[in-house]
């Protein structure tokens, strides 16, 4: 049977990734961890071939941080392809710019909170 979410082979990296949080994804996970928004969320989380940086199960969300570098051509791509894979499978994505979070953070956290409260 395919396993699709948190792959074995995938283990590692993900273990690497949640020890080498980028420090917006440290300051947003401190307001999603231990259901704050009243869900529970997960870090860097597998779904298929890719690494997510939050999910949140329950609500079928994933939030990704982009930095500077999804901005190039190829990168607008992968992120597109990695989306459409997502939404085939059900999951919404909810994208926010690293300067989001170190300029509004409340403002970040209000959309997430506002999509998980109205989202069915």
């Amino acid at each position: 049977m395919l396993r699709i979410f948190n792959s074995k082979n995938l283990l590692e990296k993900r273990k690497r990734l949640r020890n080498n949080l980028t420090p917006q994804e440290i300051i947003l996970w401190s307001r999603l961890r231990c259901e704050q928004l009243g869900y529970k969320f997960r870090r860097q989380h597998s779904i298929g071939n890719y690494i997510v940086d939050f999910y949140c199960p329950k609500k079928k969300l994933i939030i990704e941080l982009d930095g500077c570098q999804h901005k190039r051509k190829k990168d607008i791509k992968y992120d597109a392809k990695r989306t459409n894979y997502f939404e085939f499978l059900g999951i919404s994505v909810l994208r926010f710019w690293n300067n989001e979070v170190n300029e509004n953070l409340e403002g970040v956290v209000l959309k997430i909170y506002e999509y998980i409260k109205f989202k069915k």
